[in-house]
């Protein structure tokens, strides 16, 4: 089988698509014939060694994929030989087949494409977590979102929606706005390119501030980082929930007085380590997606894909912060 895999720290132009033997799975494993792989940010850091986890080379990215079970592990009765799944790796995801525990499988439901399902479980698992479990999201709340046309950020305007808020989509151009709206974006701030000076930093508090109305965002969303957290800050409303979610536009520092003005909370989401830490309430979640799939209420938007031989290019895809909605790498 192919694989594409990681031999040294670097950027996506140092993958090397490699024929390797076909993984066996062991007792409680199972086999998957990978039909998809969505990209996340976390293979953009994970190939570079600036992930919170580093697997041994050589390895393959990709968090999370599509695709039909072609073996099973000794002890495995839930799952059979022709089974539609979704699989939740970590890593080594962009690969024909790939291993993985049968407690990490959900079923793909009839009717949802390889590459819908690919999209769906990092996404909105992050978010789930993230808005309602971290931010208390809850229906009346106006929730401004940065970085809000990629494939995280438009899965947080989706549920934001879904879960009755009003949502602020804070984008880095027109074209991403329009595509905002079209997830259910009530109003949309298009921000400049960082950096900064105090002068463009506080215009776009103003604007965030504008956008959210009087009393300020009850949660902001943040997947950026950097000169856009501060401005975002203080548009917050008394007692909001400031959520860290991911910094592409680098670590940002945050003013705390600002906290203590607002009596606001500045809270971490880190889905991976909250999963291992909480598999039922996780599983909770992922079964609620599902019927907001089912319902319409979400619906995850792949915008580009790419086979195998050229993930390196979907990787880089997210790096230059140019993908909206999903990437998607196809076995095909």
């Amino acid at each position: 089988m192919k694989a594409l895999r990681s031999h040294a720290v670097g950027g996506p132009e140092t993958l090397t698509l490699d024929e390797v033997e076909s993984p066996v799975p062991g007792p409680g494993q199972v086999r998957v014939a990978v039909k998809a792989c969505s990209i996340n940010y976390p293979d953009v850091l994970i190939i570079r060694d600036m992930y919170q986890f580093k697997p041994p080379r050589p390895f393959s990215p990709g968090g999370e994929a599509s695709g039909v079970v072609d073996a099973l592990g000794e002890g495995v009765t839930q799952w059979k030989v022709g089974d539609r799944v979704i699989a939740s790796t970590g890593n080594g995801a962009m690969a024909e087949e790939i291993v993985v525990d049968a407690g990490r499988l959900w079923p793909l439901p009839d009717g949802v494409s390889f590459e819908t399902g690919a999209s769906l479980i990092m996404t909105y698992g992050t978010n789930m977590h993230g808005l309602l479990d971290r931010g208390k999201l809850k229906a009346g709340d106006v929730l401004l979102v940065l970085g809000a046309a990629g494939g995280v950020g438009l899965s947080a305007v989706e549920l934001g929606k879904a879960y009755g808020a009003r949502v602020i989509a804070a984008v880095s151009s027109e074209e991403k706005g329009k595509v905002a709206r079209e997830h259910g974006a009530d109003d949309v701030v298009v921000y400049p390119t960082a950096p900064f000076d105090k002068d463009q930093s506080k215009a776009l508090a103003e604007a965030f501030k504008a956008a959210c109305g009087p009393n300020g965002a009850d949660v902001i969303y943040d997947i950026v980082g950097g000169d856009y957290s501060e401005p975002a800050l203080r548009s917050i409303a008394w007692e909001g929930r400031f959520c860290v979610v991911g910094f592409p536009a680098g670590i940002a520092k945050l003013p705390l007085n600002l906290t203590l003005l607002k009596s606001c909370d500045v809270c971490g989401v880190f889905w991976g380590a909250w999963v291992a830490r909480e598999p039922a309430a996780n599983a909770k979640h992922i079964a609620t997606l599902f019927d907001l799939l089912k319902t319409g209420k979400i619906n995850p938007r792949v915008s580009a894909t790419f086979p195998l031989a050229r993930g390196g290019e979907a990787i880089q895809m997210l790096a230059d912060r140019k993908a909206i909605g999903k990437v998607v790498v196809t076995m095909d």
